[in-house]
């Protein structure tokens, strides 16, 4: 498995060889339902097939002179116990495969959540989220399905197929001769059957995760999509996908439509039947065998039927576990190191002649600075400079390809990332708001915080006048992604959440872009105030907080063109006037 930046020590480990292994690392978790699902099965079948049997002598006892009511009360009654016990078995078997369906999409679904979460921004940005959506939901579901009924029927179909026929060899091994060649017959079907099935169920998961993506975009971008008028475009590309979502669907019908077992079965219950009479004939078996003999004949008709079902499922549940693994399989260049550094920060961050490229594209090269502890350091270029991503590199969202970024004079790589992050906090232009209450998105990076404490951050960040025009104030819902707010209100929320976890190491990346002046002179004030016990990094192209910076970085076209003052860049540095002034 590749390294994960994030993991819970415990958390089991599964085997991620192989779709089957990790299935049935996850089954073997709960090694006492598998156990109870094959023995009931066993009990459910042996019960059944004794049915039969008993049922034969009874048609012996009524068939012989002067048979007794007795003998056939005896017979009755060992059918009733056999009935009976293939209820009870049933319900045991049943019982076993659900609960391990259940626990197996449940624990499935932890183990990809957690390493989700593990996974680092580079792999996040390649994702497609509807697809990711897809698998996390209906692939997780599938091995439910897998599972129960799937697996369940395949273990009873195979118990239905081996008893009967021992059964029946206790008849009498010559009634053997067309059971046996039957099921050879049914073997090499059901592995071509399956080989032709296996390629459609994996093309139609993927497609149907496409198709999801798609949709989720779509959906998410609605207001892009509207203003653009291209609903139709988008309309188009919807039907196209599920277009051809429906023909793998119709392929998969097309093979089992061509599935012969059934009509195999008919012929050779037919044969056997016939075989079974000329036996009889012979006056080696007995009429009540012969009736034995069918309906333990008539039994494999249920694993013949139930097979072009119940494959079709295991073919989709290991469909979903090799897409699932896809995911949990990639790697990541990022650990947790939980044994790294963790102690208070003081601030210090370096770099030292830092390269890093984005899909082979270079975004910073050579860039080397030192932000003294407290100091506020400001970042301006134009865009596409590498600005965002040089901030990112410091609390591990990226790791540098090239150089060094040290903190307090430790490079981020030794650092615990837990440590290190919850001591930074960033707020960007595009705050994330999750649907929870404004109370509850203030207090994200603090476990812990008090209403009192909560306020007080709101308080400084502007905030709490607004969270109060509401009706129900700090316990308001807030929509998707903040969307019942305005870009204003977002930031504020966002801003109180970074005042309230009082980072050592603080990024403002144009954080106050949606704010008013004068509320943003307010915030300014308390920026202030927090600045001077932290290390801030200051994206921004409002000049009002340029010039209060104690040193402003230039960035040009990947790399550090130059640094110093306000002063001193505007008297010395050119691409520093052209960006003020474009600024200005």
């Amino acid at each position: 498995m590749g390294k994960a930046e994030f993991s819970i020590v415990s958390a089991p480990r599964f085997n991620v060889a192989g779709p089957v292994r990790w299935i049935l690392s996850h089954a073997l978790r709960y090694p006492l339902f598998p156990l109870v699902m094959i023995l009931a099965a066993i009990g459910n079948n042996t019960a059944f097939g004794y049915v039969q049997v008993f049922v034969g002598q009874a048609f012996d006892v009524i068939t012989t002179p002067g048979w007794s009511t007795a003998a056939l009360a005896a017979v009755a009654l060992a059918v009733l116990v056999a009935a009976l016990s293939q209820g009870v078995t049933g319900l045991l078997r049943n019982y076993a495969a659900e609960f391990m369906a259940q626990s197996l999409e449940r624990d499935a679904r932890d183990e990809m959540y957690l390493n989700l979460l593990g996974k680092s921004q580079t792999f996040h940005g390649r994702q497609r989220v509807g697809d990711v959506m897809a698998r996390a939901t209906n692939d997780v579901r599938s091995l439910n399905y897998m599972v129960s009924p799937g697996l369940m029927l395949i273990t009873d179909s195979l118990m239905n197929t081996i008893i009967p026929i021992l059964l029946i060899g206790l008849i009498h091994p010559r009634l053997l001769v067309v059971p046996l060649a039957f099921l050879a017959v049914l073997v090499i079907t059901l592995i071509d059957y399956s080989r032709r099935l296996s390629p459609v169920t994996l093309a139609m998961r993927d497609q149907f995760g496409v198709m999801n993506a798609g949709l989720a975009e779509a959906i998410a971008g609605i207001e892009v999509v509207k203003a653009n008028v291209r609903e139709r475009y988008e309309w188009d590309k919807f039907t196209h996908n599920a277009r051809l979502y429906r023909n793998h669907f119709v392929r998969q019908g097309e093979i089992q439509a061509m599935y012969l077992p059934m009509l195999g079965f008919s012929i050779a219950w037919a044969a056997g039947f016939f075989h079974a009479l000329t036996i009889w004939r012979e006056g080696t078996i007995t009429l009540g065998q012969v009736v034995a003999f069918i309906g333990l004949m008539g039994g494999l008709r249920f694993p013949t039927f139930i097979s072009l079902f119940s494959f079709d499922l295991v073919q989709l549940g290991v469909a979903s576990a090799r897409r699932i693994l896809a995911l949990i399989n990639a790697t990541t260049d990022l650990d947790e190191n939980s044994r790294g550094v963790a102690r208070r920060i003081r601030g210090e961050v370096v770099f030292d002649a830092v390269g890093f490229h984005h899909e082979g594209r270079p975004v910073l090269r050579e860039v080397s600075f030192v932000a003294r502890p407290g100091e506020t350091i400001a970042i301006v270029g134009q865009t596409g400079s590498g600005k965002t991503t040089l901030t990112r590199l410091i609390n591990r969202i990226y790791d540098a390809d090239a150089g060094r970024v040290l903190v307090d004079g430790v490079d981020v790589r030794e650092w615990s990332i837990d440590s290190l992050r919850s001591q930074i906090s960033t707020i960007e232009q595009d705050v994330f708001l999750f649907s929870r209450t404004i109370a509850e998105n203030i207090a994200f990076g603090v476990a812990e915080a008090t209403p009192e404490a909560i306020e007080r951050a709101a308080r400084e960040a502007q905030a709490h006048e607004f969270i109060l025009s509401f009706a129900e104030g700090y316990q308001t819902m807030v929509g998707e992604r903040g969307v019942t707010l305005s870009g204003g209100q977002r930031q504020r929320i966002a801003i109180a959440r970074a005042f309230l976890t009082d980072p050592r190491i603080l990024v403002l990346d144009d954080s106050t872009s949606a704010i008013d002046s004068a509320t943003e002179d307010e915030i300014q004030r308390a920026m202030h105030r927090i600045s001077r016990e932290r290390t801030t990094f200051l994206i921004t192209h409002r000049l009002s907080q340029i010039r209060w910076a104690d040193r402003i970085l230039v960035l040009q076209r990947a790399e550090l063109a130059d640094q110093g003052t306000h002063e001193e860049l505007f008297a010395r540095s050119a691409d520093y006037r052209r960006i003020f002034a474009r600024y200005d």
